[in-house]
């Protein structure tokens, strides 16, 4: 009954679209954790009754809490302009804190849609999006919440180990102390104050200074560590900064998050350097504190067991999150039977997150079929602009057998 009247729903407000809603109204409040939502709606009389929701990526900690504005767009696209243009709400939560806040997107998402916009608007279907940090969020919402969300779709997310995530970004800064010793000041699991303040002004160009000036190292290091590079010898500096400022500024609040440190490389063996065993005898060791595992172990692992169907995204270069995560992530739902349930999109790119707005929008139709049994790609190509008309029928046609469900 649910999926008859979604499709009804769906199909009436269609009927009555002849242009693309025209207006994104925002409406904000505060949630009972101390998170704030922003809530955009189309004009009256256009909404679907569906909502789409955001679950947000890493936000330093630093920073006031807030629905953070520049992760709501997608190659230069608005995403709550865009859906609402389709007539679908969207809505997203800032979290009750920032950093390593996976816990709290989990919670502070599903409170938002249970205790606010199930209340509200009593929306027939709601779609959970999330990219990054977020994509974990969505991941673990798809394995354990189908009482609240309809369909998922995860971008970019350490959803195959988040400790493998964990150990990746330590890796690559013991690996760089090792190649590059002093240019950072601390290590790997002690981050100095200075370094964090300084960051923009001191540490970025002295990172970028000494990788040009010893490139035999700079190689050195893409090979040990294997990040993400192009040809291009820029993009080798582009990762290091990149990973390195995970490192900087999210080491210490995920100390405090997990109840100790949770990078581990104790007994790791590295290879890919001009002398391994050099390496492997200078390189810094640090052992994992047993609560931060146990706490890694039960609240940040996904289990693959999915409940709702998924569509998972990723950049096959990324630098941050590696693409290895998704092969680890269908082994998961291959061991728990549920790998019919998830679609995995990879994208041929270099970057973060580094989605065309066609990319966004081809995973969306799929969770809209999977979810109602219609194909949005007319909708799109009618109601949206040219510019993501034309970036959505090119990542179909990277994606030829995508739609065929």
């Amino acid at each position: 009954m649910r999926f008859l009247f979604g499709v009804l729903a769906s199909v009436s407000v269609l009927a009555s679209l002849a242009t693309a809603c025209q207006q994104s109204n925002l409406t904000t409040g505060s949630q009972s954790s101390g998170a704030v939502y922003d809530l955009y709606m189309p004009e009256s009389g256009c909404w679907n009754g569906q909502m789409v929701v955001f679950a947000h990526g890493y936000v330093a900690p630093q920073l006031p809490i807030g629905v953070p504005q520049d992760q709501l767009s997608a190659d230069g696209f608005s995403l709550p302009a865009t859906f609402n243009q389709l007539g679908y709400g969207f809505a997203a939560s800032s979290y009750s804190k920032n950093g390593l806040a996976i816990l709290q997107g989990f919670h502070d998402t599903r409170d938002l849609v249970e205790n606010i916009l199930q209340p509200m608007l009593h929306p027939s279907s709601v779609y959970l999006i999330g990219a990054s940090e977020g994509g974990l969020v969505t991941t673990l919402s798809a394995e354990q919440l189908p009482q609240v969300y309809s369909t998922a779709g995860s971008g970019c997310g350490p959803i195959g180990s988040f400790q493998g995530q964990i150990n990746y970004l330590g890796d690559f800064r013991v690996v760089f102390d090792y190649f590059f010793p002093g240019v950072i000041p601390g290590s790997a699991i002690n981050i100095p104050q200075e370094v964090i303040t300084d960051w923009d002004s001191v540490y970025e160009s002295k990172i970028t200074a000494a990788l040009a000036a010893n490139p035999q190292a700079a190689s050195q290091l893409i090979n040990v560590t294997q990040a993400a590079v192009t040809s291009d010898p820029s993009t080798i500096s582009e990762t290091a900064l990149d990973i390195l400022w995970y490192n900087v500024f999210a080491t210490a609040d995920a100390t405090a998050t997990l109840g100790g440190q949770p990078y581990d490389n104790h007994n790791r063996f590295y290879f890919g350097s001009s002398n391994d065993w050099l390496l492997n005898q200078k390189v810094e060791r640090y052992t994992a504190s047993p609560v931060a595992l146990a706490a890694v172990a039960a609240n940040y692992e996904t289990s693959g067991k999915l409940q709702i169907p998924i569509v998972t995204l990723h950049t096959t270069l990324d630098p941050i999150v590696p693409y290895w995560h998704e092969p680890l992530y269908t082994v998961k739902t291959l061991v728990d039977g549920t790998s019919s349930k998830r679609v995995n999109l990879p994208v041929a790119a270099y970057g973060h997150c580094a989605f065309t707005s066609g990319d966004v929008l081809l995973a969306f139709v799929i969770m809209v079929l999977d979810n109602v049994g219609r194909d949005l790609s007319e909708q799109i190509v009618t109601l949206l602009p040219e510019g993501e008309v034309r970036s959505f029928k090119a990542a179909l046609g990277r994606n030829p057998a995508a739609l065929r469900r």
